[in-house]
């Protein structure tokens, strides 16, 4: 008989998020709320490998990250820059109520994001939709559609998106048996320059600490720095051996964080401003006529 492993459902975790991003001074990285919220939940290492069958995600960080938009869309917590989080004034307050409360603030400010969508899109077609019916946000469209493009695209993908980023002298190279290394290029800060060697890896699962060990044993001697480019996620291990103590730090970019790069560089999507007014009643005025 299989073991069924209880998990936290990602509303459960909304008073643990906000705790959490207080706790590490109003604001962290995708990596430190994960680490600090597996702390704090005492998460086992039993829940921590619970993975979606189809996709091979990892349930937990997941169901964390859902959390994080849920807060985001009640305006609790912003991420005014990628892969960083942060607790705003609405979010202080809200941390003293329960989760049950949370839970409601959430829901309703749910409903009104929904509306305005549906208000946004009555003209443009109809919002898309999954096999459940449940409503398809733009930057899961946007995986999708990478993830469906092939190894060799992807790979052309990330060159720009590195070059539009700053990089300088990006070349893919693509060699059989180099380790793994896709591509190179130069980041220049200032008066330094670094020489990076990147890897792509177009996958719906995670990425782990093995395929980062890997990477790191293959660029050993050859770069200054390295980065890893997944559509996928990359479990804890995978996240603590990329910054492993005295050996050569990886940089990590998952498919949320290029999600949010192609946005901001106008890679493969554009953004329309939308105004959505909110009327209410005004009960005073009735009463003082």
């Amino acid at each position: 008989m299989v073991k069924t492993v209880e998990l936290p459902k990602y509303d459960d975790l909304f008073k643990c998020t906000l705790e959490v991003l207080a706790r590490l001074g109003g604001s962290g990285s995708i990596e430190e709320i994960d680490d600090a919220m597996i702390s704090a939940i005492d998460a086992s290492q039993e829940q921590l490998n619970v993975s979606y069958p189809k996709s091979g995600v990892a349930v937990l960080p997941d169901r964390m990250s859902w959390a994080r938009s849920f807060l985001k869309i009640a305006g609790l917590i912003a991420n005014p820059k990628r892969g960083v989080w942060v607790l705003t004034e609405d979010g202080r307050i809200a941390a003293r109520k329960p989760n049950a409360e949370l839970k409601q603030i959430v829901n309703a400010a749910y409903k009104v994001s929904i509306a305005a969508k549906k208000a946004q899109t009555s003209n443009e077609g109809e919002v898309r939709q999954d096999a459940d019916g449940k409503t398809v946000g733009w930057s899961d469209q946007l995986l999708q559609r990478v993830q469906g493009i092939d190894a060799a695209a992807f790979e052309r993908l990330s060159q720009r998106l590195l070059r539009e980023s700053g990089f300088t002298r990006v070349e893919v190279t693509g060699k059989v048996g180099d380790g793994g290394i896709d591509g190179v290029g130069v980041l220049r800060v200032n008066l330094i320059s670094f020489h990076v060697l990147f890897q792509c890896k177009r996958w719906k699962g995670s990425v782990g600490s093995d395929a980062v060990r890997n990477f790191r044993g293959a660029m050993q001697g050859r770069a200054d720095k390295g980065l890893i480019i997944t559509t996928g996620t990359f479990t804890t291990d995978a996240r603590k051996e990329a910054t492993r103590d005295g050996a050569p730090a990886i940089d990590l970019i998952d498919g949320e964080t290029l999600c949010g790069l192609m946005k901001d560089l106008g890679l493969g999507v554009s953004v329309k401003e939308v105004r959505v007014e909110e009327v209410n009643l005004d009960e005073g005025f009735f009463a003082a006529i």
